[in-house]
């Protein structure tokens, strides 16, 4: 891994959207190239210094999982080569860190399910005993592993905006009661089958997100990325009870970085621009996704 590309440029296809981590271009009427970027944000920020390497990573687990997972939901890998859809000049900037996918509706929703208290979740618990709606028990600590996963969905933000956590009634008015059924059944699945795939592997998924789009036919559709180390928090196992957060091996490293920042000297609001990142942390965030990739395929 040894090209960093922090923002994509074809000239072969137009450009339809740059996201927080990916740049999508237009393949014909019915496909999408998406191409995985070193960037990386925090707090829905994007940071100004690339990850080396993280497009990469992020492309073969999205890659591994979709495989893993796919008995249990379409995805909406097309089997194409994506560098078959670019000149020659831009290959550079797409193997091994680009898919090329179905065009589809995306859900405005993010799916959220958690096994263990944490982050926003923990948030909400501290001061309400319920995450999304969800009651909980009395006692709870960060990082305890709950008793079932739950589902606790969000709003989908733009760069630049903040995800908000919703309860399950506002989904239903957003998407609809038959849908927000299917995806909260669906998203506990792939998160039970991908939870005891990593443990076995010798890692906790305390809690990721999905995304999810329908295709012309109405069928539900997961798309985007899939348990990768920007959308889902992993512990290693091995940790002590409690205290497995400590060991995260995603983006955590950097959500943790910038809070103490914040309490530290108050000069960040969270919003841009974003404070520049020292180069011993830009390792230690490369070398943590790396691990979740080893440790994983």
């Amino acid at each position: 891994m040894t090209t960093t590309l922090f923002e994509s440029s074809l000239h072969s296809l137009p450009l339809l959207h740059r996201g927080k981590v990916r740049d999508n271009y237009a393949v014909g009427d019915d496909r999408l190239l998406m191409i995985a970027t070193d960037r990386i944000s925090a707090f829905d920020v994007v940071m100004n210094e690339p990850i080396p390497g993280k497009g990469e990573i992020l492309t073969k687990l999205a890659l591994f999982w979709f495989k893993q997972l796919e008995h249990i939901m379409p995805n909406h890998l097309t089997g194409a080569d994506p560098v078959s859809v670019v000149a020659p000049d831009e290959v550079d900037q797409v193997r091994g860190r680009a898919m090329l996918v179905k065009r589809l509706r995306p859900l405005p929703v993010e799916a959220v399910v958690r096994g263990y208290l944490a982050g926003s979740g923990w948030k909400e618990y501290e001061a309400t005993g319920r995450v999304c709606g969800v009651p909980l028990s009395p006692g709870l600590r960060q990082g305890s592993r709950l008793p079932e996963p739950i589902f606790t969905p969000a709003t989908k933000a733009e760069a630049g905006a903040h995800d908000e956590n919703i309860d399950f009634d506002t989904m239903t008015t957003l998407i609809g009661g038959q849908r927000a059924d299917e995806v909260r059944e669906k998203s506990l699945r792939l998160f039970t089958a991908a939870s005891d795939l990593a443990a076995r592997k010798g890692l906790i998924l305390a809690d990721t997100k999905f995304e999810f789009g329908v295709d012309a036919a109405d069928r539900l559709t997961v798309m985007d990325e899939m348990l990768t180390p920007d959308s889902s928090r992993f512990w290693l196992a091995e940790a002590q009870t409690g205290q497995a957060q400590a060991v995260s091996l995603d983006k955590q490293l950097l959500r943790a970085w910038l809070e103490s920042r914040q309490a530290n000297g108050g000069f960040w609001d969270k919003q841009p621009p974003a404070p520049e990142l020292p180069p011993e942390l830009i390792r230690q965030i490369a070398s943590a996704y790396e691990r979740t990739l080893l440790t994983l395929i």
